[in-house]
């Protein structure tokens, strides 16, 4: 469901119309009043100054009725408007519920499109593992059972950066405050998530710490491995060795012993898995960077990869949409179950399940749940979505997406998506952020502003998409060329920052 630009209206300079059926416009630039806009050759008034990203009325409409955005209802108008107006959270408000159903509608033209494009398949510069996987770093991680030992781990890391730099792409302290006096399923949660983060093919070894006396044994933690893995680890509990800070060094040794023959070699794309997330959504991130890597993953799936979506409340309210690109009714049945589940997990809390944009999304002029969601799933384009996986669970499904249960933070997602297999996370802001996780973390801005002042934090500006110099065509072959260099080992602003951190998705009681 990419619904970018809408090709057949001339992109103007101050303003964009997204979908032909559309009652507002979106500013691309901060507007004053009285200025004049021209949309299907009306010129339009501005009745009061309007920001970058806001919504502008095209017409006049009563308290009640809908606006439409994407060629969707994005919610109901509380107050009466006119033609010039601003719309946002002052007159309009959700028309979401709790009790919203949903039906099997297959999306039949994107069905009729699955066939795979294995002629012409790209290469990136990958390291191929036992497994068949492939990862895009050779690093080796050290990950703690528990927080006690996080000194422990950076240490180590500091010291091997100091004596065995040429011997992996990079040491990482995968660290955490988790793993003592956890209880039940939220135990098992912080376990699963971290023996499947082992398991990423990013990661050339392994070296998991323990203390000794907490809940998250390293014992159990081990078991939960994947077998293969059993001579890429090393394992201790810091209690049961005289110095932990040369057993620590000399199991490291060890294990750079077997990383020793990793090599580059080239590889197909279709062995890639990319994970899409955004954050600091402002209201040209559905219009720029999400339908960028939308064209990403319809590209990625016609050559067999694996994309995977998570963030599920940022479903809401465009959930059928998705629902409608299911491989077939078993998924849809899944994608149900998964939404549903996520509702009542507000319930439980006793939270508002509508009331997800936040103060900076406001700000960018993302407005109701409806038009935030709307803009977040462009980034699956239409591409099939050919599974569901729980938290913490591998995404094996290729020739599209798989939907990942987890919440919309920021920094708890881009963790799962790496815990899942993702060779790297492709996140789209339009606030900005410096974040990044184990696996190489792509910023892309949705605009041009960002870009420049953030040059830093942002690998690409999908700001470019709104110059009429460039084409849609031209900045999806050129993103897709820095995605096959950054495979090849092209560092982002992430890596370059060794801004590397992980947060695990709590739940339950502590001790």
């Amino acid at each position: 469901m990419t619904q970018t630009i809408n090709e057949q209206q001339p992109t103007v300079k101050s303003t964009i119309l997204v979908h032909r059926k559309d009652t507002v416009a979106v500013a691309l630039e901060d507007l004053s009043k009285g200025a004049i806009i021209t949309i299907n050759d009306n010129n339009i008034t501005l009745n009061e100054d309007i920001g970058r990203g806001h919504k502008i009325a095209l017409g006049d409409q009563d308290i009640n009725e809908q606006v439409i955005k994407y060629g969707y209802s994005i919610g109901y108008l509380t107050a009466p408007i006119k033609a010039g107006d601003w719309v946002h959270s002052h007159n309009l408000k959700t028309l979401l519920s709790d009790d919203d159903q949903f039906s099997y509608q297959p999306n039949q033209q994107v069905l009729d499109n699955r066939d795979n494009a294995t002629h012409d398949m790209p290469t990136f510069m990958g390291y191929p593992r036992d497994n068949g996987l492939v990862g895009i770093r050779n690093e080796l991680w050290i990950i703690n059972s528990v927080g006690c030992v996080n000194h422990l781990a950076q240490s180590l890391v500091r010291q091997c950066r100091d004596k065995f730099s040429d011997l992996a792409d990079d040491f990482l302290a995968v660290t955490h405050p988790f793993g003592c006096s956890q209880l039940g399923d939220d135990l098992a949660q912080t376990k699963q998530l971290l023996a499947s983060l082992a398991a990423n093919p990013n990661a050339g070894a392994v070296l998991f710490l323990g203390l000794g006396c907490e809940n998250n044994q390293l014992s159990s933690l081990i078991k939960a491995l994947p077998g293969e893995m059993s001579e890429r680890i090393a394992y201790f509990n810091a209690q049961e060795v005289d110095d932990e800070e040369a057993q620590g060094m000399a199991m490291i040794e060890q294990l750079l012993a077997t990383m020793a023959n990793d090599k580059r070699v080239p590889c197909p794309v279709s062995k890639l898995t990319l994970a899409m997330k955004c954050g600091g959504s402002d209201g040209l991130s559905g219009l720029t960077a999400n339908p960028l890597l939308g064209r990403i993953s319809e590209k990625m799936a016609r050559y067999g990869a694996t994309v995977i979506l998570t963030e599920t409340p940022e479903m809401f309210g465009a959930e059928q949409v998705l629902m409608n690109n299911a491989a077939n009714e078993a998924v849809y049945q899944d994608i149900v179950s998964l939404v549903d589940s996520f509702k009542q997990y507000f319930v439980e809390n006793n939270q508002p399940v509508y009331e997800n944009p936040s103060p900076g999304n406001k700000a960018g002029g993302l407005t109701t749940l409806e038009d935030k969601s709307l803009g977040a799933i462009q980034k699956g384009g239409n591409a099939l979505v050919q599974g569901v996986i729980a938290y913490g669970e591998k995404a094996t499904a290729k020739n599209g997406i798989t939907l990942l249960q987890g919440p919309g933070n920021d920094a708890v997602s881009c963790t799962a998506l790496a815990a899942s297999g993702a060779n790297m996370v492709l996140f789209t802001t339009g606030r900005g952020t410096p974040l990044g996780v184990p696996v190489p973390t792509v910023k892309i801005a949705s605009n041009t502003s960002l870009a420049t002042r953030k040059k830093h934090w942002i690998d690409y500006d999908a700001g470019q998409l709104l110059r009429l110099d460039k084409t849609q065509e031209q900045c999806t072959e050129e993103f897709f060329q820095l995605l096959l260099e950054i495979a090849s080992g092209k560092a982002t602003k992430n890596e370059l920052n060794q801004f590397k951190e992980i947060s695990i998705w709590k739940g339950g009681v502590t001790l």
